[in-house]
């Protein structure tokens, strides 16, 4: 069976969402996932850090937004196949469950609806952002909140911010095919035996 965590072509998860995902029994397609799009995420804030130096935001809150925002999936592991919104809300109850404070445990239930949640902050995109991208997925109206944010933190013409915001993630979505091959990779079984 692989091991998504014996991969070093990515960015590893942080030892505290490791112990999350370990009491929560994750199967080894989810942690290939949150892999993936923490990876993303980090690459994400670490170009928007250069091309917007003067925006301040919580670097940390995205990379662990990142890297838990699935954490539903571990109770509802058929959406991890299958579209489904049950696993947001349940991830929110369970990271809570583990100890997880609200202004973090609530990733899981943003990422999917940075639309409508009341109180999106740039962080709540950022992670939202990267759960499409590391896909090649990019969705207008996600990239338009996110580019209205950064002019007005930054001050730049919202068509500056925009033409920033997309090389960064024109770069990020390119590997989308390689990613989506290696998540395919891992099994949503427990105790995967390949699927």
């Amino acid at each position: 069976m692989p091991d998504p965590l014996s991969d070093s072509a990515f960015r590893q998860l942080p030892p505290d969402v490791l112990n999350l995902l370990r009491r929560a029994s994750a199967p080894p397609r989810l942690i290939a996932h949150l892999i993936l799009v923490h990876d993303v995420a980090s690459r994400l804030v670490e170009q928007l850090s250069q091309a917007f130096p003067n925006v301040t935001f919580d670097r940390d809150a995205v990379l662990f937004g990142a890297a838990t925002h699935d954490m539903g999936k571990a109770l509802d592991v058929a959406e991890l196949v299958q579209p489904g919104k049950d696993h947001e809300r349940r991830g929110v109850e369970l990271l809570l469950d583990m100890g997880i404070p609200e202004d973090r445990a609530r990733f899981a239930y943003t990422h999917g609806n940075w639309d409508t949640a009341q109180n999106v902050t740039l962080e709540d995109l950022l992670v939202a952002l990267a759960d499409n991208c590391w896909k090649g997925k990019r969705l207008d109206e996600l990239e338009t909140k996110t580019v209205n944010l950064l002019s007005s933190a930054s001050g730049k013409p919202a068509w500056d911010c925009y033409a920033e915001l997309d090389d960064i993630l024109g770069s990020l979505a390119a590997h989308a095919d390689a990613r989506l091959e290696w998540q395919r990779k891992f099994g949503t079984k427990r105790t995967d035996k390949g699927e």
